[in-house]
């Protein structure tokens, strides 16, 4: 009972505080099922391993700001064909990350643009990756008045540090010419260091109108597509399907005159 007390001790004073609290449970089926010193202590130690990940895991995802947690397992391909699997497992693999590339999610309002950016941001932080996640109209506002203050710098560090950055939304308010120039810093910042998860609901060919200027969208999207993988997805919205289903809402694809015709509008 002495060394026991004392090896409790010494795990607190390591400060390995699942392996205190797992001690007697872990010594308990050690010997119930005969195994070796070091086997027992092999699964203490991988007690507190695994709850060390488990509270970095937490951190990082609470550090990522990131509306809902979702994973590529949820998401439902068999509803969006137009999604290539396997290359979105592909990208799962992180090699993306690896390489500073970007991934740029077109389409249509619903179809879930934001669910696989997530997905792919809770991938990179499983792999202990820095992510996080910002919506454009708080990042453009954010960039916008740190430049009139002349505070760019300081808050650029934010959206440099993490490996995935995540903007969501981009195109559903136009830019001014601040804003704009300040996005055009910060995608020139992270090109070739850092990657950009981007979703937007509007075609390339649209940017210079919602940046208000073409000659800084192209420079945006010169960086952007470089080093990109671009998936366009063309479907309905996921969260319309339920209403869809119960006949409380009519499908939406008769809006286009075809499937490829309204693919095409996203198509860089």
């Amino acid at each position: 009972m002495i060394a026991l007390e004392q090896a409790r001790q010494h795990l607190e004073t390591l400060g390995l505080k699942q392996a205190v609290e797992s001690l007697d449970n872990t010594l308990d089926a050690s010997a119930g099922k005969q195994l070796t010193y070091p086997e027992m202590l092999a699964d203490l130690l991988g007690v507190e391993v695994a709850a060390r990940r488990e509270r970095y895991l937490s951190t990082r995802t609470k550090l990522a700001h990131l509306p809902f947690q979702r994973t590529l397992e949820q998401f439902d391909f068999a509803f969006q064909p137009s999604v290539d699997e396997r290359q979105v497992r592909e990208l799962a693999g992180l090699a993306f990350v690896a390489d500073a590339a970007n991934i740029l999610l077109l389409g249509p309002p619903g179809v879930g643009k934001t669910h696989l950016a997530v997905a792919l941001a809770l991938k990179a932080i499983e792999n202990g990756q820095g992510a996080y996640f910002v919506r454009a109209y708080d990042l453009m506002e954010d960039l916008r008045k740190a430049r009139i203050e002349h505070n760019l710098d300081r808050r650029m560090r934010v959206y440099l540090s993490p490996k995935v950055l995540i903007v969501d939304e981009f195109g559903i308010w136009p830019y001014d010419r601040e804003s704009a120039t300040a996005f055009f810093t910060l995608v020139s910042a992270r090109y070739e260091r850092a990657s950009i998860i981007l979703t937007s609901n509007k075609g390339f060919g649209e940017w210079g109108e919602l940046l208000g200027d073409t000659v800084i969208a192209s420079a945006v999207l010169d960086r952007l597509l470089h080093h990109s993988h671009v998936l366009n997805i063309r479907g309905e919205s996921f969260r319309l399907r339920e209403k869809r289903q119960a006949g409380l809402f009519p499908s939406l694809q008769h809006l286009a005159a075809s499937p490829e015709e309204a693919g095409d509008n996203y198509a860089s």
